[in-house]
């Protein structure tokens, strides 16, 4: 135990300021977050009768630890011009982003919202929808389309960040974030967008 700890506080004391380091240690207010957002995306895909609840339930630790601990967005605001971008790229786990946005706080992401998920005229459809649901930031169906959409996200970000950025004053710093699935990186977008983000 304390040599993982030591080793865990060299690799933090080794990154850059910028470089995320995520501890392999849980208490238990984590673990009881895990647990509640598991549960909560099951009862969510139950209730429908229909979606996909494997994703969201093995990806519960990974989506509450960024959501909770690294994620810089505002539930009452969720179009601030410098939130980082979440991108659910396999957008069939979508039932994972919504207990996320109900749990932090969007306003328009209600329990009942919830109980309505899949079902017609929602704003939880059974792939996420930016145009339907507050706090999504693009429209994911099609495997690997969320990894495109992040890589454009994220030259977006460079971009404007060489316009409008001036020494000492950072208008735009955010982070685009990815969850992706084996199918997503197995379609040709994928591929093809890290090909050209390796050349920005």
């Amino acid at each position: 135990m304390a040599t993982t700890e030591a080793k865990s506080t060299e690799a933090k004391a080794d990154a850059k300021s910028d470089d995320v380091v995520i501890s392999s240690k849980l208490d238990d207010i984590d673990t009881l977050c895990i647990d509640s957002i598991r549960v909560l995306a099951a009862d969510t895909v139950q209730k429908a009768n229909s979606g996909h609840p494997g994703m969201p339930m093995g990806m519960a630790p990974v989506g509450h630890i960024l959501w909770s601990k690294y994620l810089n967005i505002n539930p009452l605001n969720t179009s601030f011009i410098n939130r980082d971008r979440f991108v659910l790229s396999n957008g069939h786990g979508c039932a994972l982003q919504y207990c996320l946005l109900h749990l932090s706080g969007v306003k328009q992401m209600k329990m009942d919202d919830l109980k309505k998920f899949r079902q017609l005229n929602s704003i939880t459809p059974g792939h996420p929808e930016n145009h339907i649901t507050d706090g999504i930031e693009v429209s994911t169906g099609p495997l690997g389309q969320g990894i495109a959409q992040g890589v454009g996200l994220a030259l977006a970000q460079k971009h404007c960040a060489a316009l409008f950025n001036k020494d000492g004053y950072d208008l735009f710093n955010h982070k685009v974030w990815i969850f992706c699935g084996d199918g997503c990186l197995q379609e040709g977008v994928a591929s093809e967008a890290a090909s050209l983000a390796g050349h920005w």
